[in-house]
């Protein structure tokens, strides 16, 4: 009997091998990546049943690149693991279609129990935020944030200012002019009244637009 086949994302070698440890019994590994950009590349290549991913990661963060898996693959599964016990971050993350949404230090039969979940088509909460987002999601609450007033560019270029990216750098990754980089940044200052590169990131993360 074939097993359900699984792909690892995560940028920190130690937690991607206690989780083959975890997951090796039940699940075939099909391969483990450290950032977004390599997850998009592996998961077109390798066709997992199930993506378990973090959601902090170098380049294109998890959920940013669960949007672009899903413009491909709709029905695509994942589950997140991640150490941000925050209930926006599980909002989010399920507003993007994730399965699962996991904390880092729970035990890991949650893990096996959220890509169980999965592959019969249901979501899974980490039990510690379930009831706060669900309770959410029957009074119709949204993240109160600004992700509304950023643009899919501005969130690239936000996540590689927040790796410490400066303005040439991140026109190089993304192909365009740096004066472009300079005006998607002072844009995004003056619409939510900042003053620095620093309090920009600070937003951006506190907000859930992007994460560190």
């Amino acid at each position: 009997m074939n097993r359900p086949r699984v792909l690892l994302a995560d940028d920190h070698r130690m937690v991607t091998e206690g989780l083959k440890r975890v997951l090796s019994d039940d699940f075939e590994l099909v391969g483990a990546v450290e950032d977004g950009q390599a997850l998009l590349a592996a998961a077109k290549k390798l066709r997992p049943d199930v993506i378990v991913a973090d959601i902090t990661m170098p380049g294109v963060n998890g959920i940013d690149a669960l949007h672009l898996l899903r413009k491909h693959n709709p029905e695509v599964k994942v589950v997140f693991l991640t150490m941000h016990q925050d209930r926006a971050y599980a909002r989010r993350a399920l507003a993007a279609g994730a399965a699962g949404f996991v904390v880092k230090h729970a035990a890991s039969d949650e893990l096996v129990m959220a890509i169980q979940a999965a592959l019969k088509g249901k979501t899974f909460i980490t039990p510690a935020l379930a009831g706060d987002v669900l309770n959410d999601i029957r009074r119709g609450a949204s993240e109160k944030n600004a992700d509304g007033t950023i643009t899919p560019r501005q969130r690239e270029i936000l996540q590689l200012l927040s790796e410490g990216r400066s303005a040439k750098e991140i026109a190089q990754m993304l192909s365009i002019s740096a004066r472009t980089v300079e005006f998607h940044k002072y844009q995004m200052m003056e619409t939510h009244g900042l003053h620095s590169s620093a309090e920009l990131v600070h937003f951006a993360v506190k907000h859930g637009i992007i994460t560190i």
